[in-house]
């Protein structure tokens, strides 16, 4: 009995001292979710899930058809895919120029004209089988896709309040995962009936349909406030700016070696890794509005530090694990916690002057990209030496961004309080 009670008062003393850290603030009061019923009825919703949908398609087709047609048809070598595939992330560096853009077209019509011009790059993809041509067609591509990406982000956070706004991102990602099975198995039926190139054409013409369908519409309402048309850095967003960079670095490092692990260490089919995509889509239908209720609900802090610590864990064990079927749950794993990612933005939403959406969310774009330029080649270098070291530094990159998100609930209240609220 005596053991018991001192038990209990070492953890209600424990408890007591947590509570008064400053770094573990205080969350902020749950909000409640609006009805899903009520936020289909902005006409924003349908507008981005439409192009959303079609941005993914796009992306994928690409990423699906391009090694086999770079190599079967284009004769390719290894030394110019990886030049086009560096070249692809050049776009994403320059998505700052997108605040220029709209002082020309609406920041809705621009959406729609990127994802034309996706729709215009997937469809000339095959009818240019050569290096050069590969070169300016996954440019045009790239330039589609990462410039609606950066649009899409800003006009999700303008039109939906932080009631609402996470629900939104993550019912965008569950259409992009139910689009990608779905262009996985018609990818699948075509190429046992069409060429390359008509492959190409049909999804190119297919997104095109939708590119022209989104430029028909009015889903921008007079009361949403305008956006400042210039370049913002401010003090204040540092912690978006550090978040946002360390999301970056953390996507390089599971984009460029989880599936050369699987390969290389444990010797995967190209079947197996097909279904192992598909599995991970099907899981990623039901999580990002689960992801989303739980931000609106818990708060962003406490989402992206769930997000972290299972990170630290996922990438020691990329690096640990002997066991083939470990790795491929790590692989949906990853995919799983990447949801909360989106976190960041609504974190954002709830610190950023609503004048600054679409320029910081440009600036964050081309922010989240600077990781793409030197980590793939470093840890290239560092996986010859010992393949676990970049999954050991993925595992320091996602603690340190675990200490940082405890400065979240912090940098919240001390905006309530400087807006008054």
């Amino acid at each position: 009995m005596t053991m018991r009670c001192e038990t209990w008062l070492c953890v209600r003393i424990i408890n007591k001292q947590l509570s008064s850290q400053s770094l573990i603030a205080a969350p902020i009061r749950p909000q409640r979710m609006k009805s899903e019923k009520e936020i289909k009825q902005n006409p924003m919703y349908l507008y981005l899930a439409v192009l959303t949908v079609s941005s993914n398609i796009g992306l994928h087709a690409w990423l699906t058809l391009f090694n086999n047609f770079a190599v079967e048809v284009a004769g390719l070598d290894g030394n110019h895919i990886g030049v086009i595939q560096s070249l692809r992330e050049v776009p994403g560096f320059l998505a700052l120029l997108a605040v220029y853009i709209i002082m020309v077209f609406k920041e809705h019509r621009l959406s729609a004209l990127s994802i034309l011009v996706l729709g215009m790059g997937m469809a000339l993809t095959g009818l240019f089988p050569s290096y050069p041509g590969l070169i300016l067609t996954t440019l045009v591509m790239s330039f589609g896709f990462h410039y609606y990406e950066t649009t899409n982000m800003s006009l999700t956070l303008q039109y939906f309040d932080e009631s609402a706004s996470p629900w939104v991102i993550g019912k965008q990602r569950s259409y992009a995962a139910a689009s990608s099975i779905v262009l996985g198995l018609l990818i699948w039926a075509l190429a046992f009936l069409l060429t390359y190139a008509q492959i190409y054409l049909l999804i190119g013409g297919l997104i095109i349909a939708s590119a022209v369908w989104g430029y028909c519409q009015q889903p921008a309402k007079q009361t949403v406030i305008p956006q400042r048309k210039e370049m913002i850095f401010r003090k204040k967003y540092w912690l978006f700016y550090f978040l946002t960079f360390m999301a970056g670095a953390r996507r390089q490092i599971f984009m460029a070696f989880s599936v050369l692990l699987m390969v290389q260490k444990f010797h995967y089919s190209i079947q197996e890794i097909t279904i192992l995509f598909v599995i991970n889509n099907i899981f990623n239908y039901y999580m990002g509005p689960l992801v989303g209720k739980s931000i609106i609900r818990f708060g962003e802090r406490r989402v992206l530090s769930l997000e972290y610590i299972s990170l630290v864990l996922i990438f020691c064990a990329y690096a640990i694990t002997d066991f083939k079927w470990v790795l491929a749950g790590l692989y949906i794993l990853d995919h799983v916690f990447y949801n909360c990612s989106m976190a960041i933005r609504t974190y954002f939403q709830k610190v950023g002057d609503p004048r600054d959406i679409a320029p910081s969310m440009a600036v964050g774009f081309t922010i989240n990209h600077i990781a793409a330029v030197f980590l793939p080649a470093i840890g290239g270098f560092l996986w010859v030496v010992d393949y676990r070291i970049p999954f050991f530094g993925g595992a320091a990159i996602a603690l340190i961004s675990l200490a940082a998100v405890q400065r979240i609930d912090i940098s919240i209240k001390n905006n309530m309080k400087k807006s008054g609220s």
